[in-house]
């Protein structure tokens, strides 16, 4: 009883200085990757097919779109794609077609399904119409500025590199769930991104931004071989590396629009992301708490608290908590930009967000069953889909 008792400060104290070190860790490359410097653009400039899949006219839409008709790019083409011709994301491509009548601006409606995959059917769909050699493929949530284009092809006039990626801030959209799934994005996937990045992790893909050559991706067997994968992105990334080539994170940032307008929609999706994450990496999802900080951190407090250490132990452990505390703001601060909410918004969202994470963590380990765009799969270990019936 005696070396339990003894015991349990010690576990509250391992626990808080692995949240503090892991929390330190992130804020360190959170910095590091603001001090890279940006892509040299390539030159001469190859043309460009930027594909981009839809499904609906969600919030901002036009807005984001339309960031892509405007960039300062010599020679690129935009293919849009939806499967059903009632897609209100139809009236959206129309109005950019109409406004930017230099553009070369294509539609693809075709509702042929290839696999389980909707989205990647609908890029074999519209890879058909593409003309040119450099593929850009972004979701449909994406905002850019007039750069983007040059910054995220420059890297793949270097031919050992066959993919380009790109980290992204989440935007949420007004409401609650909104705010609170961005911080998903922004507070714990971005930073536990750029730590992987920092320690030389090179199997990050995001759907914001995918760059290859045409040539590149047929070498891997083509879209085909990621229509029935949940993690099409990781995927791609996979075959791009079995050919030898590199996959570059670009220092562009992307801007994605969050929003979620329910509870439910939201876990929906983080669930989906979770389980997408436990399929990728099935022994370290395990260990993925080690990356919820305040939580961590609070159950390392709890332990202290319990063992009745000596104040030695309980100054120790102040310290560590402290540590958590500093990092975890710094990291929600780290994305905001001026003339968004003001700082203290959603100080107090922070442990919300916090125990969520770990909610939908813990109903990971056993789901099976993924929502996207309103139709249910099941997911295998190997992160095949099937739809259910």
């Amino acid at each position: 009883m005696l070396l339990t008792r003894d015991l349990i400060p010690v576990l509250g104290l391992a626990a808080l200085g692995a949240a503090a070190a892991y929390s330190a860790l992130a804020v360190a490359a959170t910095i590091r990757w603001r001090r890279r410097g940006p892509e040299e653009p390539a030159a001469p400039a190859e043309p460009v097919s930027i594909l981009k899949p839809l499904c609906g006219a969600e919030p901002g839409l036009y807005q984001q779109l339309a960031s892509f008709c405007a960039q300062d790019y010599p020679v690129y083409e935009l293919i849009f794609g939806i499967r059903d011709p009632a897609d209100p994301a139809r009236a959206v491509v129309e109005r950019l077609a109409a406004q930017f009548p230099a553009v070369p601006i294509r539609l693809v409606s075709d509702p042929q399904l290839h696999g389980s995959n909707y989205k990647v059917s609908n890029l074999i769909n519209m890879l058909r119409a593409a003309r040119h050699e450099l593929l850009a493929v972004s979701d449909s949530d994406a905002q850019v500025g007039p750069d983007y284009l040059a910054r995220v092809t420059a890297p793949l006039a270097d031919r050992r590199i066959g993919l380009v990626t790109s980290l992204y801030r989440a935007v949420p959209t007004p409401g609650i769930w909104s705010r609170i799934g961005a911080m998903y994005i922004n507070e714990w996937y971005m930073p536990c991104v750029r730590l992987a990045w920092m320690f030389g992790h090179k199997g990050y893909v995001s759907g914001q931004t995918m760059c290859l050559r045409r040539s590149t991706l047929e070498a891997g067997g083509g879209l085909p071989a990621l229509a029935n994968h949940l993690p099409e992105d990781h995927r791609l990334g996979e075959l791009v590396h079995a050919q030898g080539l590199s996959v570059v994170v670009s220092s562009y940032p992307v801007t994605g629009e969050h929003h979620e307008p329910s509870y439910g929609s939201m876990v929906r999706h983080e669930l989906r992301w979770m389980c997408t994450l436990r399929v990728l990496k099935p022994w370290g999802f395990a260990w993925l708490f080690l990356t919820f900080s305040l939580p961590l951190a609070l159950a390392g407090l709890a332990l202290v608290h319990l063992g009745a250490p000596a104040a030695l132990t309980h100054r120790a452990a102040l310290g560590l908590a402290v540590v958590v505390l500093a990092c975890r703001l710094a990291l929600h601060l780290a994305h905001r930009r001026a003339r968004e909410r003001a700082v203290i918004t959603d100080l107090w969202l922070l442990p919300v967000r916090d125990l969520l994470l770990c909610w939908v963590w813990i109903r990971a380990f056993v789901n099976t069953r993924v929502t996207w765009r309103g139709h249910e799969f099941t997911v295998d270990p190997g992160g095949l889909m099937r739809r259910m019936s």
